[in-house]
């Protein structure tokens, strides 16, 4: 150490020591403070984090990835979050490495028809919020475990466990986020819930797991026997149509031509009439001779003139004894008799 002399006004040296050593040290001293100041004011926020900047121990803002400066503690400290990560949570079990262990505090829960049931699930969720996160809930992940755990029982305490095991496991997945997202939201942890996927919804082991096992195949044959039946539906309503239709289309023809022959037989009709009215006892014998002619195709008619004063004779022996009828009606000599006539 140097000592000034009074007298002198010149530094005198302290016996063993170098001269400038106290100074020296000063230095050193200063450097180490200037060091730790740097460090403590300088801090990297990663990719997956985000930071939250207390303030004499109050929220007064955050930051993102990279590098970043503070005031020194105790003015200002960071907090960092791993805010930018989709994290998971297991609900009935935990995985650690490749080794399972099932936790049936968690997993086993009762139905709403009073069966026991065993459902493990998996929650994906993240950071939304990191002051609500920090400082609304003590511990935010085992609220989250809890509300979890709380959303399951509840939901599946009002279903039956038939449907649950069966066609129920979609629907009461989405009613679970449903309400666990509203817990979140409700307390204001700062957690955003994304998804919860159940990995198995089943009874217990044992005698009562191998009957539900049954009761599962038994309803996937009734599925597939449905499917069967649909698609065998599906195959002959086509067909079946396409039948009815060829039907309908054969019977608008059958239809289309009886009327067309109607109509012809009408017109035939009124073509006789005409000609009935314009020569009727022509037309009226014509129609008694075709008549006659439909109704009696193999009698032997004949057919003779009224006019005239003479009497006509009728061989009717010879004819009912199948002899051969004269070519024409013979008119008999005035004072013969008659054995019988017809006249038209």
């Amino acid at each position: 150490m140097d000592v000034i002399d009074l007298k002198t006004r010149k530094p005198s040296n302290v016996k063993g020591l170098p001269p400038g050593f106290f100074r020296k040290i000063g230095y050193v001293i200063a450097g180490v403070i200037v060091l730790i100041i740097g460090f403590s004011c300088i801090y990297t926020v990663q990719e997956q984090e985000r930071a939250a900047i207390l303030t004499f121990g109050k929220y007064t803002g955050e930051a993102r990835a990279g590098l970043h400066f503070k005031w020194p503690y105790p003015i200002q400290q960071v907090v960092k979050v791993p805010a930018e990560l989709i994290q998971q949570m297991t609900i009935g079990y935990r995985e650690e490495g490749n080794t399972i262990t099932p936790v049936e505090e968690e997993a086993l829960m009762i139905t709403g028809d009073e069966n026991i049931v065993s459902a493990d699930a998996v929650v994906q969720w993240r950071i939304s919020n990191i002051r609500d996160y920090l400082f609304n809930v003590e511990d935010p992940e085992r609220f989250l475990r809890n509300a979890a755990s709380s959303s399951i029982r509840s939901v599946i305490g009002s279903e039956k466990l038939d449907y649950a095991i069966t066609d129920g496991k979609t629907d009461i997945q989405e009613k679970v986020r449903e309400k666990l997202i509203e817990l979140q939201e409700t307390y204001q942890t700062g957690i955003q819930v994304l998804d919860v996927k159940f990995q198995d919804i089943e009874p217990p082991g044992g005698e009562v797991e191998e009957a539900f096992r049954e009761v599962t195949n038994a309803r996937e044959e009734k599925n597939t026997k449905i499917n069967n039946a649909v698609k065998y539906e599906n195959e002959r309503i086509p067909k079946a149509r396409g039948e009815a239709q060829a039907l309908l289309e054969k019977a608008e023809a059958e239809k289309k031509s009886r009327i067309l022959n109607a109509q012809g037989d009408v017109a035939k009709f009124n073509a006789v009439y005409e000609q009935y009215k314009a020569n009727p006892n022509t037309t009226q014998s014509r129609l008694i001779l075709e008549t006659l002619d439909k109704i009696l195709p193999n009698a032997r008619i004949v057919i003779a003139d009224s006019s005239g004063d003479t009497v006509k004779y009728l061989p009717l022996n010879e004819l009912l004894q199948g002899s051969k009828p004269p070519a024409q009606s013979q008119a008999p000599s005035a004072g013969q008799g008659t054995q019988g006539g017809a006249s038209k």
